[in-house]
């Protein structure tokens, strides 16, 4: 099978067109499934990670970097910086961001410094 083909179908599963963009689609996930997103707490706290899903617990990331204000000498921007030129630096395998705490969540390529 190859990596353009669904797991229990022999139709192709691509995100789109007759030749689709090489993104396998994922049934049933939130558009931001697989996606690295900046999750921002109302604390100013922040992770970096591989975004799973939303479950009742919170957001579940993979491989992810978590940023705490006053840990170092670094800001939020040069943190999320660093993570863009230099790939995201894994502080958790998998973490579950309370949803109660998230303040906003961005594609990184995105991210606009907190604003």
């Amino acid at each position: 099978m190859s990596a353009a083909q669904s797991h229990d179908h022999d139709t192709p599963a691509h995100e789109t067109g007759p030749h689709g963009t090489g993104h396998v689609f994922h049934p049933g996930h939130s558009e931001l499934h697989g996606i690295t997103v900046v999750v921002e707490l109302g604390t100013g706290e922040l992770y970096v990670g591989r975004y799973h899903e939303e479950t009742p617990a919170g957001l579940l990331l993979h491989d992810a970097a978590q940023f705490t204000p006053g840990a170092s000498a670094t800001t939020s921007a040069e943190f999320v910086a660093r993570m863009l030129k230099f790939g995201v630096r894994t502080d958790h395998q998998h973490v579950v961001v309370p949803g109660a705490a998230v303040r906003r969540v961005t594609r990184l390529v995105e991210w606009s410094g907190g604003q």
